[in-house]
């Protein structure tokens, strides 16, 4: 199978926005065009999260979801605010092909086993926020990394296996939006327990750096990726972000990126793994 690249799009509101550790966002732009942008020029899938839904107990991206639908024809994964049955049914029928849950299934883990069986397992995704602390073990988060929940990392993964998940995006919080890398010796630790495909999201600032541990982990099936795309978009997107004014955009509007952040084309990070002897489908 070739490794997915998949431009993570996380939302508050009607606008995409991007932070560091996942806190201190920035508007950057409308859900549709970046969506748009990413579907012709490579991406595998796309992955929608509504970063607070679960503060709101919903998700609130149906018309989003239907918008992009209508335009963009590679699977989109939703996550945020999943509570039950009838949200995963809300989310397919507005146009998503799977969901991502996190928050229901720390509280509920039957909700994996039942979800799977009521839509396939190929349709659940569960959602893994981590975060290492000071002892060095991996302990889950949900709410976007604000809750801690004790659970440790490496055994949730066994859990969520058994119950019947097809998929898991991993997030290191410590590492999200940092650049610095992804933490190759949190990937090592899920590889060894892993059974089910993987999608690593945390710490992207290069195209060595998804090199790399590609090559060191070839269990990976995807990477989960937002600065480096969202910030070469960003400079295409400058006549339009000229006319957006909601929010704290001064930052866009002066071209800035964050530190340690490699701007990149989607096609140009495949074109780089491929010469690399990495299996990507080439656009």
């Amino acid at each position: 199978m070739s490794l997915r690249i998949i431009p993570r799009i996380d939302i508050k509101g009607p606008n995409v926005v991007k932070g560091i550790n996942l806190e201190g966002l920035r508007v950057l732009g409308k859900p549709s065009d970046f969506a748009k942008y990413y579907y012709e020029n490579g991406a595998d899938e796309l992955l929608y999260m509504d970063v607070v839904a679960s503060l709101y107990e919903r998700n609130s991206l149906q018309n989003i979801i239907e918008e992009t639908a209508s335009d963009v024809f590679i699977p989109i994964t939703v996550g945020g605010g999943i509570r039950n049955l009838n949200d995963i049914n809300t989310v397919l029928r507005s146009g998503a092909d799977k969901v991502l849950i996190n928050t229901a299934a720390i509280k509920n883990p039957e909700f994996i086993r039942e979800a799977a069986n009521n839509f396939g397992s190929s349709t659940i995704v569960i959602s893994i926020e981590v975060i290492k602390q000071q002892n060095n073990n991996y302990l889950c988060f949900t709410d976007n990394g604000r809750e801690f929940t004790g659970i440790n990392a490496i055994d949730w993964v066994q859990k969520i296996q058994d119950l019947g998940a097809g998929e898991i995006v991993l997030t290191s919080v410590d590492r999200e939006g940092t650049g610095n890398g992804f933490d190759d010796e949190l990937i090592k630790s899920i590889c060894a327990k892993l059974s089910i495909p993987l999608i690593i999201h945390g710490g992207a600032g290069s195209s060595e750096h998804v090199l790399n541990t590609a090559k060191e982990f070839p269990q990976i099936d995807g990477f989960g990726i937002a600065s480096m795309f969202h910030y070469h978009f960003l400079k295409e997107y400058d006549i339009i972000n000229k006319n957006f004014d909601e929010g704290n955009i001064d930052f866009i509007k002066k071209g800035l990126h964050p530190k340690g952040i490699s701007p990149t084309h989607i096609n140009s990070l495949k074109s780089y793994l491929y010469n690399n002897k990495i299996d990507v489908r080439l656009f």
